[in-house]
């Protein structure tokens, strides 16, 4: 499983909201995907300007070829087109042994 995090940084408060209908209309692509496993929008408390998307997708490939390259992905970048401007970092993580306890299986506890 990888990670993705997108962070965005939009200043205009009309925009916000604009931008978090977007992705609430985008993230019905996502739910169809097999390729996404779970997805989050937060926006920052003491920065509201900024936003952080996480992604979890079953591998790079399956993002970049899978998901990009298959019938979900022209509906999603439709609804975010207007955002891709704002966008600050857009990378793939791999999670790392340093994980919550609710995270790791029973039998490493």
């Amino acid at each position: 499983m990888i990670v993705e995090y997108i962070r965005y940084r939009i200043a205009d408060h009309e925009r916000r909201i604009a931008f978090e209908k977007a992705y609430a209309a985008a993230a019905e692509q996502l739910d169809l995907a097999p390729q996404c496993l779970d997805y989050e929008l937060a926006q920052g408390v003491e920065d509201p300007e900024r936003y952080v998307l996480r992604i979890e997708w079953a591998s790079v490939e399956d993002h970049e070829q899978g998901f990009r390259g298959g019938p979900y992905f022209r509906g999603f970048l439709a609804e975010i087109r207007p955002y891709i401007g704002d966008i600050e970092e857009m990378k793939h993580y791999q999670r790392t042994a340093v994980v919550s306890r609710t995270l790791r299986s029973p039998a490493s506890r």
